[in-house]
């Protein structure tokens, strides 16, 4: 039985959250387990350079647990899941304002680990495959990418030994492949979906938007437009979507369409035109150098 999964709980005073620091699992298992107290406890995984976003999947998960329960966050900036050519090396890195954040959210510690500590044997020669949901869209853009992300989750899964593991809906593909292995390969979690945050004019809240320059910024709002303009014309039905949808990404100025689809969510495949129920709408395109991802949910009629 894992040691967040024993029956019973036991009462505590609230407590103060000032996130611990760790780089190895050792420490990490030592301050996340300081007892065998029968807690709940959740992680959110995640790359750093901490947001808004970030915070929201942390106080959800305070939310769940409850106040005596234990909150990972872990930072790791993942190489398995960049292809060649890919900003691994700029990826944004601000570990002290990611512990900040990380426990004025409600965060008990957060897990920093260096490569090697996740990878001790150097790259893995056995890896997770996404199989074919993870080779469209985000997939067929990164070829590996989510068997990279697979293969890190599944990692942290069993270090970390959550109850709840919670991840943003944002990166739409990524929670479809994460629920898809916990439930085709049995882990012992429940995984939680929670919407994305957006700015006040749309634009939803990514690490990389720092790279963006003001009018970059501006020009990327094209994005969430072109969604909120396909989810209105749902109730027209699959064609009305997509219609509506690339009727804003046509007229914007400095967007590099990757893809924009209207995708059944069960197995991520495009929705065809007779589809009805609920789908999500996504698009990928390149605003200057920078790769931007989004979707919204839609009923479609």
């Amino acid at each position: 039985m894992a040691r967040g999964k024993q029956p019973g709980r036991t009462q505590h005073a609230p407590k103060v959250h000032r996130a611990v620091v760790t780089h190895t699992v050792d420490d990490f298992e030592s301050a996340f387990w300081p007892d065998e107290q029968p807690v709940d406890n959740a992680v959110v995984m995640t790359m750093g350079a901490l947001h808004e976003g970030h915070a929201a999947l942390i106080r959800a998960a305070r939310k769940q647990v409850g106040r005596d329960g234990r909150v990972a966050v872990t930072v790791f900036v993942n190489p398995l899941q960049f292809g060649a050519g890919e900003d691994l090396e700029r990826y944004p890195r601000a570990l002290d304002e990611d512990v900040r954040l990380a426990g004025e959210n409600g965060a008990d510690v957060v897990f920093a680990p260096s490569v090697d500590e996740v990878y001790p044997n150097g790259e893995p020669q056995v890896r997770m495959a996404a199989g074919p949901m993870g080779e469209r869209y985000e997939g067929a853009t990164r070829p590996g990418h989510f068997d990279g992300v697979l293969t890190v989750v599944a990692k942290l899964l069993h270090i970390t030994d959550p109850d709840f593991a919670f991840f943003g809906e944002k990166d739409a593909q990524q929670l479809a492949v994460v629920r898809r292995m916990v439930a085709d390969l049995d882990f012992d979690v429940e995984i939680v979906g929670v919407p994305t945050v957006r700015e006040e004019d749309g634009l939803a809240l990514s690490s990389r938007n720092r790279y963006l320059s003001d009018e970059e910024r501006a020009r990327a709002l094209a994005l969430s437009g072109a969604l909120f303009a396909g989810r209105d014309a749902a109730a027209r039905g699959p064609e009305a979507v997509r219609e509506a949808a690339s009727a804003v990404l046509d007229a914007a100025e400095g967007v590099d369409l990757d893809y924009l689809a209207l995708i059944d969510p069960h197995d991520f495949t495009e929705a065809p035109d007779d589809f009805r129920g609920e789908a999500v709408l996504a698009v990928a395109a390149k605003v200057g150098a920078t790769r931007l991802i989004d979707n919204v949910h839609v009923v479609v009629r």
